[in-house]
């Protein structure tokens, strides 16, 4: 909607609040709830303001030393938050509600932050229209569906948790009945809130499904995913339920994952075309940087968990026409024609992923990489492929010494993010699982 319509919306006692966001490095959506009228009359000009530790929290929220961009010896100050009014919309699952996006400026130099999410993104954007493209992307999100709350899970431990269904139920018309009162309040409350939807299945595993949204600009599109994420995790609140993103929620089940589509358009038109060049070197870049960028692709410990031979999961770096055993799927002829990267997990920062993909996309396009031969055959089978990382700790290595990556997202980026992703690594290394307790507390 536009600023003037929220106005009138407020004037008349239909919009009472408005929660204005951006997201942690995790994706999490981060921000305040603000009146409506304050919001229309001071912050929708003026933006608002939080605390910077946002861009150093850990999971918990815990404030994580190390970091320069803020710490305790800056003191914490705040930063600026900026609302993109192009993407006010009502949040219809929520009662009385509009929700807006925020990019995130320094107090001082009105600029950028340079490490948000958001700014990162913008910076591939922009690079892409100066060499006179538009970028256009789809995300494609799973999730697992469970009948037990969020607090009840949480008092459970996450264990022994009530699927939404019982079999492996992809593309089951059955199935998806079952939970279409969760799926069609969640197709509903997007359309109505601005982000298109195009379908929903059940996928591969007991309780998981796909809910599609249209593809838009590459902006917009991660956008629509941070709304998306929001929009479920809440409708399943209220519905007494929960849904997860994680990567491998269960080393049983399959993974869920975050497809990533892309195609460049210039002059209003695609200009990926078989064989074309933008189209190869596009393809070519976006292959050969993978395990530079992974952490973008692939950023939590539970994410290298999904990369299983014969999972659905891509485990090999190739690409084919239309083969889901390769990590990249070329899809689509003519003005559909498309990339598919099959590598991002559900748990991946849609910002992050999408500005890593399109990096390193055009990348190839400047110095002219060309990808190597359409693979032809079972992917998980071709050990003479190279393997996609195998954990956290060797993908942050290779973004720490990436030449490519400082060059692509800025030397402080890549500082940040390295310190943000050894974190992670170093809490898992600490911490004591149920793997341990159960292999070792007795037969030790």
């Amino acid at each position: 909607m536009t600023l003037e319509q929220l106005k009138k919306l407020v004037k008349q006692g239909e919009i009472e609040t408005v929660v204005a966001g951006f997201t942690d490095h995790y994706g999490r959506l981060i921000g305040k709830r603000f009146d409506a009228e304050m919001f229309v009359d001071e912050v929708a000009e003026n933006g608002g303001h939080a605390c910077d530790y946002l861009l150093t929290v850990d999971m918990e929220m815990d404030p994580v030393p190390g970091y320069k961009f803020a710490n305790w010896e800056l003191g914490y100050g705040d930063f600026h938050m900026v609302p993109d009014l192009a993407t006010l919309r009502r949040a219809s699952w929520l009662e009385k509600s509009a929700l807006v996006l925020c990019d995130i400026h320094d107090e001082k130099k009105h600029e950028l932050v340079s490490v948000a999410p958001r700014s990162i993104l913008r910076k591939q954007v922009d690079a892409a229209a100066k060499m006179k493209f538009d970028a256009y992307a789809a995300t494609e999100l799973e999730h697992y569906l469970f009948r037990t709350s969020y607090r009840d899970a949480a008092q459970k431990g996450y264990r022994d948790l009530e699927a939404a269904g019982w079999y492996l139920e992809d593309y089951h018309i059955l199935q998806g009945t079952r939970t279409e009162a969760f799926h069609g309040a969640a197709r509903r409350h997007l359309k109505l809130s601005g982000v298109p939807v195009e379908t929903s299945k059940g996928e591969w595993g007991k309780g998981q499904h796909e809910l599609n949204v249209r593809y838009a600009e590459a902006l917009d599109m991660a956008d629509r995913h941070v709304i998306f994420k929001q929009c479920l995790k809440e409708v399943a609140e209220a519905a007494g339920m929960s849904v997860t993103f994680m990567a491998k929620p269960d080393a049983a089940q399959a993974g869920s994952s975050c497809h990533v589509h892309f195609s460049l358009w210039k002059d209003g038109k695609n200009a990926f075309k078989k064989d074309g060049d933008v189209f190869r070197w596009f393809l070519g870049g976006w292959i050969k940087h993978v395990p530079e960028v992974m952490v973008f692709y692939a950023p939590t410990i539970n994410s290298y968990k999904r990369y299983v031979d014969a999972s659905w999961a891509p485990t090999r770096l190739a690409w084919s026409y239309d083969n889901r055993t390769a990590g990249f799927r070329v899809v689509g002829d003519g003005q559909s024609m498309r990339i598919e990267c099959r590598i991002a997990g559900a748990d991946a920062n849609p910002y992050l992923a999408l500005a890593a993909s399109l990096a390193s996309g055009l990348d190839g396009i400047k110095n002219r990489i060309e990808p190597p031969k359409a693979f032809v055959g079972d992917a998980y089978s071709a050990r003479n492929l190279q393997r996609v990382p195998y954990t956290l700790a060797q993908a942050v290595d290779a973004f720490e010494k990436s030449k490519f990556s400082k060059q692509a997202f800025g030397p402080e980026v890549v500082e940040h993010y390295s310190h943000f992703f050894r974190t992670e690594v170093a809490a898992y290394d600490k911490a004591v699982t149920d793997w341990e307790r159960s292999r070792y507390f007795e037969r030790i």
